[in-house]
């Protein structure tokens, strides 16, 4: 056996992937349909950041149990209780939102006297309470950033490729962030600020799936003029099939441990990602690409000339 074991991986594939573009176009239909069903009925699940609530600075003598917190402050009342940890493990945050009736400062004074019964040693800091105007101008401002960061990269690809590799990118990311936001919502993740950049490290990871998947895709053209789309297609994925499982694996394997390891307080914001990252690698086969294969490419562009190496008389004048 060879090591590392990454040295085993084929380096020739020869998968028809476009043959299996319309039962993707399916499976995506169906799962669009399914988010956007998920999204009216059970709507995502918005943390205090975006619903309004309080929030409350504790320390202690000791690490913050941050999971038995949580627990203790969902028992005293709290709706939607979440703890968010620091660097420095003494120290956390308190997030929830007050019962229905309830004074937001009445019942954040409740939860302290509460929590100081089972936790002596809990000192509180500062406490802050967020208005649902407030809120809502947070989320308002959360979805322009999506928005134009999905407009700027739009503008990106038809600079450096053409409009329909434009469109099938900015399809495919809304794809990709639309799916992800529906399995928030069909789990019932909370979506937070933080919520907000790693959708548009979603957006990132995708969109740079998506250049390399077209820059493969224009060198490819520009060997093969006269070789049919769908098989320049298939070609340019298969060459390119290794460096997108190694990528995507090696993003994932660093995400796993987050994940798994990070706690309450990352969970959502590392779950989102992991998402993306999937959706995205899926999407820039079975997304992105059927849009220029439905629309058609220009493929008068001139080749590159390689450049001649000089001769020792030719470096000799330029210098």
């Amino acid at each position: 056996m060879r090591w590392p074991l990454i040295r085993n991986m084929p380096h020739h594939f020869s998968f028809d992937f476009v043959k299996l573009a319309p039962f993707a176009a399916v499976l995506s239909g169906l799962l669009i349909l399914a988010s956007a069903g998920s999204l009216a009925i059970k709507h995502l699940n918005f943390g205090t950041d975006f619903q309004g609530g309080i929030k409350i600075d504790v320390s202690m003598s000791r690490p913050v149990p941050q999971i038995e917190v949580q627990t203790d402050m969902g028992r005293m009342g709290a709706h939607d209780p979440h703890v968010q940890g620091f660097t420095d493990r003494t120290k956390a945050q308190l997030r929830f939102r007050p019962p229905e009736g309830s004074a937001a400062i009445t019942a954040a004074d409740s939860v302290k006297q509460q929590l100081l019964v089972k936790y002596p040693d809990m000192k509180f800091g500062s406490s802050e309470v967020i208005s649902a105007k407030v809120s809502g101008e947070l989320f308002t401002k959360g979805m322009l950033a999506l928005v134009g960061a999905v407009v700027l990269m739009l503008g990106y690809i038809w600079f450096r490729f053409q409009l329909q590799f434009g469109f099938g990118a900015v399809i495919a990311i809304i794809h990709d962030v639309f799916l992800t936001l529906g399995v928030l919502s069909v789990f019932q993740i909370e979506f937070s600020l933080v919520s907000v950049p790693a959708l548009l490290t979603v957006i990132g990871y995708s969109m740079n799936e998506k250049v390399i998947t077209f820059d493969r895709l224009r060198e490819n053209l520009r060997k093969y003029k006269k070789t049919p789309l769908r098989d320049v297609i298939n070609l340019s994925e298969n060459e390119r099939l290794s460096r997108t499982i190694i990528t995507g694996t090696t993003a994932l394997l660093a995400l796993a441990g987050m994940l798994f390891l990070g706690g309450p307080a990352l969970f959502p914001m590392i779950l989102t990602m992991v998402v993306g990252i999937i959706l995205g690698t899926y999407s820039s086969i079975y997304v992105a690409l059927p849009v220029i294969l439905l629309w058609g490419v220009r493929r008068n562009d001139e080749e590159a000339v390689p450049l001649k190496p000089m001769t020792r008389t030719q470096t000799f004048q330029q210098r």
